[in-house]
């Protein structure tokens, strides 16, 4: 039994020389290196690392690119639905707002109920006095109520005639004022619808509130 053997390969020479023994041409050849200094492995284990380094910085500032740009094209996706829910609560705040004022302005009135008519007479205290004669249109007085009504009028000066209309329609606290030259009136109801009203614009106009609306509680 023979065994094959491998080819052998001719000894070369890379390196030519001239007819004087100077080099035409060096070999590129190089010898394996098998052994290296502390100083050697030292410096190799350094450029090592800072390969390794500069590597994961490059991974990290890829990664970190890429996850600006999925984060930017998650809130631009979902804009058009986060501006439908920010529509949504403002909404639902005014709403919550607007009952809860309803709620209490109406719970004074019924605590209060001559609060809205005195708050009037002081107002209008000027524009009364020089009249003979002032009628207040209220529903369900008594004559306790009337008495009342009566000692306001006095306590803004006004030496006039105090007339009473009785008017059933009208809302707790709700009242009419007549005098010689003008007239002013006051429903709850109507001022909250008119508040609601002002709220659903200014929403609509993307506008902060219009206050100035929110006190046409009494029309003279």
């Amino acid at each position: 039994m023979t065994h094959a053997s491998a080819p052998s390969r001719p000894f070369a020479f890379d390196t030519e020389f001239d007819s004087s023994g100077a080099v035409v041409r060096s070999t590129e050849w190089q010898p394996v290196k098998r052994a290296y200094s502390p100083a050697e492995v030292e410096a190799l284990v350094a450029q090592a690392r800072h390969e390794a380094h500069a590597k994961a910085l490059a991974e990290v500032d890829s990664r970190r690119s890429q996850a600006i740009a999925d984060l930017s094209a998650a809130l631009n996706n979902s804009l058009p639905r986060l501006t439908g829910v920010v529509e949504t609560y403002r909404e639902q705040t005014a709403d919550l707002a607007l009952a809860t004022g309803r709620a209490l302005a109406f719970a004074a009135l019924e605590r209060l109920p001559r609060a809205a008519v005195q708050a009037a007479l002081e107002e209008l205290g000027r524009e009364i006095d020089a009249s003979p004669r002032l009628v207040i249109a209220m529903a369900g007085l008594d004559e306790a109520g009337r008495a009342e009504i009566e000692g306001l009028c006095a306590n803004v000066g006004y030496a006039g005639a105090v007339r009473f209309r009785d008017e059933p329609g009208l809302a707790q606290a709700a009242f009419e004022l007549e005098w010689a030259d003008g007239r002013a009136a006051f429903d709850p109801e109507e001022t909250f619808s008119r508040l609601a009203a002002a709220v659903a614009r200014a929403l609509a106009a993307d506008q902060a509130p219009d206050t100035a609306e929110s006190s046409e509680g009494m029309n003279p």
